[in-house]
């Protein structure tokens, strides 16, 4: 076992990702839990601020959960041991064994990771199926294998309780609501994915969802892949001498303009992309602002990216009909409008393991010129009628 750490410590400095193996089974362990456990794959994030693992041995990972937006605040510490073992944990962490058996999840972007994984048989509740496309788990919800545990702020406890789950993966600072849940008992595993800033720091919470499930190995491989892509195109994007086009985002809902601000992830894809924010503030989701001001900052735009669920067909005839101030934009005019469909585009359900090909997607309508001509979008494309 001193060689095995001795190993483990050089993997570790070579490379953040390394795994090693450990070929020792754990007396009294089933043959398909020994292979989900017989291996530590260290994991480390690169990109993503919200989480750290530590490895003190014995096959624990003590496991760190901050707000990405904040030096300080609320840490939350977990303890991952290997189901069965009996090792003392440290205080002020919550022992969690791994693999986990059945989570329940709050979110698109939760359970966009565990797709990626192909971890999604260990999935047995979320809030509901709008916007989901994944037909072996809208089977499974219809089959009663998944339940349906209500939106965030109105939770069922007994619809929770239903799913068994080992943890409950939620979304702190969102609509809350979770003072019911906690009355079952049941761990509950704030996944912070959703407020990294960096594209590829919301992608890399694959590796934390793989923690609990058993897949580090694997999420450290499909990561790297992302974020090689990634790198490279953005690498592309940089050393082109094209102008830099300007973009902004959104649209009016209820009388205000809801924009993301200006270190929102999405405002960093533009940036990535060779295109340049309209909102260069400090904000990150963004607050609503009305029409005029929002007009005085992307009036001469040259691009305007919209994400919505139109039902049909979606056009400038519709965008026009929707505010007809819209038509007083440049991007509108130009026919520059930048489109998604949530009801054609698994977009919340993919798109955060996928920063990659949102990113290309966004190349290919500001520079075409550095992408294949044969380029097929995969969430967005430029609006045409």
């Amino acid at each position: 076992m001193k060689k095995f750490y001795i190993y483990l410590f050089i993997a570790f400095l070579a490379v953040t990702v390394g795994c090693t193996g450990n070929k020792k089974q754990q007396d009294g362990q089933s043959a398909e839990l020994s292979k989900a456990t017989d291996s530590l794959c260290i994991v480390q994030p690169k990109y993503a601020k919200g989480f750290h693992v530590e490895y003190p041995g014995n096959g624990i990972r003590l496991v760190e959960v901050k707000d990405p937006q904040k030096g300080k605040g609320m840490t939350y510490r977990f303890a991952l041991v290997n189901r069965g073992a009996t090792d003392e944990i440290p205080d002020g962490y919550t022992k969690i064994e791994v693999p986990v058996r059945s989570v329940v999840l709050m979110t698109m972007l939760q359970l966009s990771n565990f797709t990626v994984l192909d971890a999604t048989q260990v999935v047995k509740g979320i809030t509901g199926t709008k916007n989901l496309f994944d037909k072996q788990i809208k089977a499974r919800v219809k089959a009663g294998d998944i339940v349906k545990i209500g939106m965030e702020g109105n939770f069922d406890p007994e619809l929770v309780m239903a799913a068994k789950p080992d943890v409950i993966f939620i979304s702190p600072f969102k609509r809350g609501g979770y003072d019911a849940i906690k009355e079952t008992g049941v761990t509950l595993v704030p996944h912070l994915g959703f407020k990294e800033l960096d594209p590829l720091g919301q992608a890399e919470w694959i590796k934390f969802v793989a923690l609990f499930v058993g897949r580090e190995r694997e999420a450290n491989t499909v990561f790297q892949e992302i974020a090689d892509r990634y790198e490279a195109l953005k690498e592309k994007v940089a050393k082109a001498n094209g102008k830099r086009p300007t973009v902004f985002s959104g649209e009016m809902h209820g009388g205000n303009w809801h924009a993301v601000g200006g270190k929102n992830y999405l405002a960093q894809i533009f940036r990535d992309a060779g295109a340049d924010y309209v909102i260069q503030d400090d904000n990150t989701g963004g607050e609503p602002i009305d029409f005029e001001a929002m007009y005085v900052k992307a009036a001469q735009a040259d691009y305007w990216r919209i994400l919505n669920s139109f039902p049909g067909d979606f056009s400038y005839e519709a965008l026009a009909k929707s505010e007809p101030r819209n038509k007083l934009f440049k991007a509108y005019n130009d026919r520059h409008v930048i489109y998604c469909n949530m009801k054609r585009q698994p977009y919340y359900e993919i798109s955060p393991v996928c920063p990659d090909k949102v990113l290309a997607d966004f190349v290919a309508i500001f520079h075409p010129e550095l992408m294949p001509k044969d380029y097929k979008p995969t969430f967005y494309h430029l609006l045409k009628q």
